[in-house]
């Protein structure tokens, strides 16, 4: 299964009807809870979800409504005992925030929570999903933006198998060393694309954006504002609606999620109309506790 479980949706202060930040993304066995704020481990039981699949939990920066639910989280990974170690990535430059929210206070610490502060123009770790890559972002305190980025690979066409005369223990001795006799695999199978995400908060527009959107599949963008108060968007490192929708446009994305929204707005369709005028593809106003599922593979292509 693939798909993002949104959590919480509202910047800077938690409203009647969005919590604080939080996106966990379930990409087969790879989980990754993305900027737990304040309330996150509540939003995931009303999402009937446990923290046990959890294998890496990725902070954008220290600001409270993207790390404050984060003590509560590891807590819970030690309560339940969990089997397996979980990464957390985050701005090497906010160590001392994610020291203090690592032990802000007395628990039974039994996890195996692996610190992997990242720092300079760019970070990449492997993962059972992919290649997993962050890029500083412009805000008012060190922000990365997050991708993850599936290989592409081969799938195999029963049509050309059976053409070849391949069946039974030669589809896996071929999959495995790329010939069988005359057959090649490239004769029998066809690209399978790669399948990629974008996870990008609180900036101002910048190059970083561009890079981490480029072609994704599913690109989660905040949208604090509409284009009303653009000028204070761009004062305090963040961006509109219109600039997200412009982004994903630009960028190529498929399906584009907007989230992050400022509480002096009562109306959440404002936020897709203006989007709506730059980017032509499917849009997700999100809302909590939502499900957004990755679109469709692309097309696979035979070798001609």
């Amino acid at each position: 299964m693939r798909e993002l479980v949104v959590l919480g949706t509202a910047s800077q202060v938690p409203t009647r009807h969005r919590n604080h930040n939080g996106y966990l993304l379930r990409w087969d066995d790879e989980v990754i809870l993305f900027d737990p704020g304040e309330g996150t481990q509540r939003q995931m039981l009303m999402a009937g979800l446990a923290v046990t699949p959890i294998r890496r939990i990725c902070i954008t920066h220290f600001h409270g409504d993207h790390s404050l639910g984060l003590p509560g989280i590891l807590q819970r990974i030690s309560l339940d005992k969990v089997p397996h170690p979980v990464t957390v990535h985050y701005p090497a430059a906010g160590q001392e925030f994610y020291d203090r929210l690592r032990h802000a206070t007395s628990y039974w610490d039994n996890a195996d929570i692996v610190a992997s502060p990242i720092e300079g123009a760019s970070f990449s770790a492997p993962t059972s999903a992919g290649r997993l890559t962050a890029l500083p972002l412009r805000h008012s305190l060190p922000t990365y933006g997050y991708r993850l980025d599936e290989p592409d690979g081969r799938r195999m066409v029963p049509s050309l198998l059976a053409e070849h005369c391949i069946t039974g223990p030669a589809v896996g001795e071929l999959q495995r060393t790329g010939r069988v006799g005359d057959v090649t695999l490239d004769q029998v199978s066809a690209d399978r694309p790669g399948q990629s995400f974008a996870f990008i908060m609180d900036t101002g527009l910048c190059d970083n954006v561009y890079a981490l959107a480029a072609g994704v599949d599913l690109l989660v963008i905040e949208s604090t504002f509409l284009t009303e108060d653009a000028e204070m968007a761009a004062m305090v490192g963040h961006l509109t609606a219109a600039q997200a929708g412009a982004v994903a446009r630009d960028a190529g994305v498929r399906k584009l999620v907007l989230t992050h929204f400022s509480q002096r707005y009562s109306d959440a369709s404002r936020f897709l109309d203006e989007a709506r005028q730059s980017f032509a593809g499917e849009i997700v106003v999100a809302e909590d506790l939502g499900r957004v599922p990755l679109p469709p593979r692309r097309a696979a292509t035979v070798a001609g």
